[in-house]
């Protein structure tokens, strides 16, 4: 008998190591044989912990459970009161075009022969049988775009190091996800960590980089541990080390854990923090791509960007390209967090509507409040009202509405948020968190706070203050990561005008 229990944090964290220690001494006191097997998350957090069990129909989901439903299991499991069906009819799961996260739930995360069973490798084989210029290619002609946050097209990124003359050159994972409502790169590192190995390796034969880093912040102890052993594992195995899969060239990985600074997410600044140097951008040019770390040519990607690559490989550029809309092509795991009734994670292709996301497929609120706000693509990102939900997500559509897509974590707030409140969070994040490098940010931020609270307390002439400074914050920053860019701020007074209204000239 086969039964899945999730190592993930968040079901970890809902209390799925006492059920998994439950299940073992239940079925220890019926005498029943069973192989409790611990992997990754299918992303519906609303039922977790989500116990599975093999049945001839498939794998039967249970959820949420408690060690007090364990006893349930073995008795009558088709009757059971958590009992889901199906794991994949599921209307969230089915509804889903998995490419990215098509193992992440599904097997072991640290057993490499069900990773290769379930198709793995054979994107790494694609690209061993290819030259670097033709693996470049097929990433460039797919149309993948970074997934951390500015959406710059992989391929041009990887062809900028694959020519560059300096050596050595290197490999470098961003994973420091640092954004409120993103868990995408911890679920994939902690449910498909050789998905993460996998794109890095390729990414190493496309550019001739040999040793490769993944930056993980330090808040991620399971995902630091499974990259590590992860690591190991695909060493032994001959994947990577010495030579890759028995081709000449090395790529030899290493996991580093990151401080905690969210300006690390900034590719620079996670560069200096690499390299043993303050988290502090570097003005640009010159480029990672040309120099990186330790002032050599350096691919910087986000996890999800690196993980799509093995499938693409695998597949072709073309079906890959097929999916999505515009210059956003493939899917997009979207985050969905915050005051919604199914939070979790949906991986779907690009141009879906904001309001399906909301509505349909998170299911509006979980207060049954309506729906008021929406903020997309982190603490930075914007503030988007029921008006915007014919939005199509992707890249172009949300900067045109003064927001973006950023790593595509979705908090979603209720008739009851205050948005003047929630403004001034955003810009207090960015006092706290700047790293002091550029004026506007590191003192626009701080006297962003005490204007919000000058409008809060009544002060008319501090709101076309606000704007403006806003405005002087979102043009004179280096910092890739916008700037610390008060989207929240802009978009809460464009779309909220009147919870910005001081109290004075209301009474008035």
């Amino acid at each position: 008998m086969k039964i899945w229990v999730p190592m993930d944090a968040a079901a970890r964290a809902c209390g799925a190591d006492a059920v998994a220690t439950e299940i073992a001494a239940e079925a220890e006191r019926r005498g029943i044989a069973v192989q409790i097997i611990r992997n990754g998350s299918r992303g519906m957090l609303w039922l977790e912990p989500l116990v599975e069990i093999e049945t001839p129909a498939g794998r039967m989901a249970f959820g949420p459970m408690t060690p007090a439903d364990v006893a349930g299991l073995f008795e009558a499991p088709d009757t059971h009161p958590n009992a889901q069906g199906l794991t994949e009819e599921i209307a969230f799961f089915k509804r889903q075009t998995r490419l990215t996260f098509a193992r992440c739930g599904l097997i072991d995360p640290l057993d490499l022969d069900a990773y290769e069973a379930q198709g793995g490798l054979a994107g790494l084989r694609a690209a061993l049988a290819r030259d670097p210029e033709a693996v470049v290619d097929e990433i460039a002609a797919s149309g993948l775009r970074g997934r951390g946050g500015a959406g710059f097209p992989t391929g041009i990124k990887w062809r900028t190091v694959l020519h560059a003359k300096a050596t050595p050159k290197y490999i470098v994972c961003n994973a420091d996800e640092g954004d409120s409502g993103s868990f995408a790169d911890r679920m994939l590192m902690e449910g498909d960590p050789f998905c993460l190995i996998e794109g890095m390796t390729i990414a190493a034969l496309a550019t001739g980089a040999t040793r490769g880093f993944v930056y993980i912040r330090s808040e991620y102890p399971d995902a630091i541990r499974q990259m590590r052993a992860a690591v190991e594992i695909a060493t032994l195995a001959g994947v990577i080390g010495p030579s890759i899969m028995g081709h000449p060239q090395g790529f030899d990985l290493e996991i580093r854990v990151g401080a905690g600074a969210y300006v690390c997410g900034e590719e620079t600044s996670l560069l200096n923090s690499l390299e043993g140097k303050r988290g502090v951008v570097r003005a640009k040019p010159p480029l990672p791509a040309l120099e990186g770390f330790m002032g050599c040519p350096t691919v910087v990607n986000n996890v999800l960007s690196l993980a799509a690559v093995p499938w693409i490989m695998a597949h072709g550029a073309q079906a890959y390209h097929d999916i999505g809309v515009g210059r956003s092509r493939g899917t997009i795991p979207l985050q969905i967090a915050g005051n919604v009734r199914f939070g979790g994670l949906f991986e779907t292709g690009f141009g879906i509507t904001l309001g399906e996301i909301v509505t349909v497929i998170g299911g509006g609120t979980a207060s049954g409040r309506p729906v008021k706000a929406v903020q997309v693509g982190g603490p930075l990102g914007a503030y988007h009202p029921v008006s915007d939900f014919g939005l199509p997500f992707c890249y172009e559509e949300f900067a045109g509405q003064g927001g973006l897509v950023g790593h595509a974590g979705l908090v979603v707030h209720d008739a009851g948020a205050d948005m003047l409140g929630l403004a001034r969070f955003a810009m207090q994040f960015c006092a706290v968190e700047s790293c002091g490098k550029c004026t506007p940010c590191r003192i626009g931020a701080v006297r962003g706070v005490e204007t919000l609270d000058r409008v809060a307390a009544g002060d008319a002439s501090a709101l076309p203050l606000l704007e403006d400074l806003c405005n002087t914050m979102k043009l004179g920053s280096l910092c890739a990561l916008g700037g610390f860019t008060p989207y929240p701020v802009l978009s809460a007074l464009r779309h909220f005008p009147e919870e910005f209204t001081p109290v004075q000239e209301a009474a008035e």
